[in-house]
This record gives C-alpha cells, structure tokens and sequence, in this order.
C-alpha cells in the first residue's frame, strides 16, 4: 500500500480526481514496446492507491447507524472540468414578455377546482357540474336595476339558459355546414336547430354532421333505418393499382392492347373529349361574334 514518487500527486478529492506530474519512462512507453499494458496498468494501479489513500484520512462516519457502511464526507471540487457542449444561450424574450415586464403584469396559475361553499366540496371553475351551480337552479334570484319587480325571473334565467343553447348549437350546425359547403360543390341548405324538422332536413343534417369528421364518415356508424348512399359523384377518383401477383392472361390481354393502340397508324379516338372539345370551340366562336357585332353596332352609333 506504500507508493514512492519523486513530485507528489495533486488531488481534488471533491472530483475524485488525482494529478500525477512525474515524467514516465520513455523507453517503456514507446510505441509497441514489449510489457507498455503492464506497465501502464501499474501506473495506474500506484495513482488510485495514492487517491484511496487520501480518502481514508477525511473524517467518517456510519450511514444509517451503528450497523450501517462506512461513508466519508468529500471536500467542494476545485477543480473546474470542461463542458463536452456550449452552455445554452439565453432565449430571446418574446413580444408578450416585454410588454409584461413593461407593465409589471405577472403570470398567475389559475387552478382548475375551487371550493364550493354550496355544496361543500371541490368542483370545477367552468363547465359542467361547475362551482357555484347554475344559475337557474338557484333557490334566489338577484331582480336586476331597473327590471320589472313583477317578472319571474327564475323564469327569465331558464329563458336565457335555453337561448344560450340554441344560439350555441346554431353556431355548430352552421359551422359544419360551412365545412361541407367548402368541400362540396353542391349548397348547402340552411340548418334550423328547431323541433319541427321535416324529415328530409333531419337526414340531411345527420349526413352533414357524419361527414364532418376526419374520415368524412367512413367509421361513423349509421342509424338502424339509414340508408346506404352512394358514392358521392364529387369526390376524387383515385388511382387504382393492379396487384403484382394475380392473373398472368389477363395481364397479358391488356399488354398487347396496349401496345396495338400505340403501333396503329389512327389513334384512339375519345368521344365525349371530342364532343366536349367541339361544345367549347362552338361557344368560344360565338362569344367572339357576338363581341364583334356589338363593337359594329358602337362604331356606327359614334358615326352618326
């Protein structure tokens, strides 16, 4: 356990670390000489037996009791070891933030519970089964300045109440109409969140409210009378690849026909592209006789 050197080692017990500042020997630490593993594992060996050795004069003591393991209490670390990354650069403060600290406003958290006195628990700040109940269930009604004395207004409260609701789902309903109407061709027609809906409105609204969500109602389930609809005529066609392994004769077929079309002298004719085309030249040429007959007929009014 005794270990001579010629300059003593520096220790920073704080980082478990030990500085040792003697020179090694050149000729055995050179290159691939023969028995350099050795001799280096046995510097290392007489630097930690050096460093366990200055951990055994701190001071001690028994962790957890008389039975427990001796344990010793390391100095602060001197030594300062280098970062492997940059430390971080602060982050800009935002917009908010400046004006905040301007204004001197703080951030406060609002929790979501309070207590209610009511019902003598913990409920939630808003929502349902919120604190302080609804206030049309409640046993007194402030009469509000200037409003008649005589007005039930428990009475004006459930008014209100149901206003807010039919105004909110209002709001809903034409929400998903917009929605639909954006991705559909076809208007709209308007949504009443009435009673008295026929039963064409009542359909048309539940298929509106199907495919208003991500899937456009490919996992919604239907009602137990609704029926199937057809595929819808706007909506894109996709392309349709043929499996890579499947019939061989029919693969084949459509191969040679293929390239029948492409090696015939007359091509494959379209017959409502060409149609179509033909429709739209028509229209174009007379679009463009009727502007000339109109500009005549400016030329000669200026004339006379």
């Amino acid at each position: 356990v005794t270990v001579e050197k010629e300059l003593e080692l520096e220790f920073d017990l704080g980082n478990l670390l030990a500085l040792d500042r003697n020179p090694p020997a050149a000729a055995g630490l050179r290159g691939a000489a023969p028995g350099r593993e050795a001799k280096l594992r046995a510097l290392a060996r007489d630097n930690t037996q050096l460093l366990v050795a200055q951990l055994w004069e701190l001071p001690a003591e028994r962790a957890g009791g008389a039975g427990g393991p001796l344990v010793a209490r390391l100095p602060e670390p001197a030594f300062r070891l280098p970062r492997e990354k940059p430390p971080p650069r602060p982050r800009p403060p935002t917009r908010w933030e400046q004006f905040a600290r301007l204004k001197g406003i703080r951030r406060r958290k609002r929790t979501s519970l309070v207590w209610d006195e009511e019902a003598k628990e913990w409920r939630r700040r808003w929502g349902y089964r919120r604190a302080g109940g609804d206030p049309a269930r409640a046993w007194l009604a402030e009469v509000p300045e200037g409003a008649d004395p005589e007005e039930d207004q428990f009475a004006r409260l459930r008014r209100e109440k149901r206003e807010r609701v039919a105004r909110n789902e209002l709001n809903r309903l034409r929400n998903l109409a917009r929605a639909h109407r954006a991705g559909t061709a076809i208007p709209a027609a308007p949504l009443h969140p009435t009673g008295h809906q026929s039963r064409e409105e009542l359909s048309h609204v539940a298929r509106v409210a199907r495919v208003s969500t991500a899937s456009l109602g490919r996992f919604q389930p239907r009602l137990p009378k609704e029926p199937a609809e057809p595929p819808s005529r706007n909506a894109s066609k996709k392309r349709r690849f043929e499996p890579l392994l499947g019939n061989l004769a029919a693969e084949r077929s459509r191969q040679l026909e293929l390239l029948r079309d492409m090696g015939s002298k007359k091509p494959v004719l379209d017959i409502t592209r060409a149609v179509n085309k033909q429709l739209r030249q028509e229209e174009a040429e007379a679009a463009a006789a009727k502007g000339k007959k109109q500009s005549q007929r400016g030329k000669r009014g200026r004339r006379q």
